[in-house]
């Protein structure tokens, strides 16, 4: 899963063990279980139990979310990969392949005139 080079390099970033409290889940593991929660693209719920409960792992991911964790590793590691020349910022979009997401495809649109022709059809003009 994570190599032990790129653990030394994210590893220091995530926060420390408290010492007092319940006995932590290694740090390591939530950052697997996340990895594979979103390469596969399954629900939390099913997370293998090598990983630990997945209800702890929900837990440590948004806690870490909400203090910024994950940007800093993100952050992180494109710099390392910008230094060593690994990373390319080109990116090629094309008009084909964007859609608009669902929730914008009922936005009201302006046409100019003063009533929408679905507006009428409903009888609320």
């Amino acid at each position: 899963m994570i190599s032990d080079e790129a653990w030394a390099v994210i590893g220091p970033l995530f926060p420390r063990v408290k010492a007092t409290g319940r006995p932590p889940i290694d740090r390591r593991t939530v950052v697997e279980a996340t990895a594979w929660r979103f390469r596969t693209g399954a629900p939390w719920r099913d997370v293998p139990e090598r990983f630990g409960n997945w209800n702890t792992i929900y837990k440590n991911f948004n806690r870490w979310s909400n203090a910024g964790v994950w940007a800093r590793v993100l952050e992180k590691t494109q710099s390392l990969a910008q230094e060593t020349g690994d990373l390319d910022w080109v990116a090629s979009i094309d008009s084909a392949i964007v859609r608009v997401h669902q929730h914008g495809a009922t936005l009201p649109r302006t046409t100019g005139g003063p009533v929408e022709l679905q507006e009428v059809r409903a009888g609320t003009a």
